[in-house]
């Protein structure tokens, strides 16, 4: 379980950077403001993601 978990946390970061990424050049470039909101949606939803996987692993290592 801690490998999965080794694989996915960076996985899941990673994820939020880019979406957090797309978001920003989208509002820069002045473009939709529909899509930049649909992406700050989806940035909280992959935090949350990745959160819960380091609460997870760390839960997992300290047992």
């Amino acid at each position: 379980m801690q490998g999965i978990l080794t694989f996915l946390i960076p996985l899941a970061i990673g994820a939020v950077t880019l979406v957090l990424g797309l978001g920003l050049f989208n509002m820069v470039r002045a473009g939709s403001p529909n899509r930049s909101q649909t992406l700050m949606r989806w940035r909280v939803g992959l935090q949350a993601v990745a959160v819960l996987l380091m609460m997870l692993a760390i839960f997992i290592k300290t047992r």
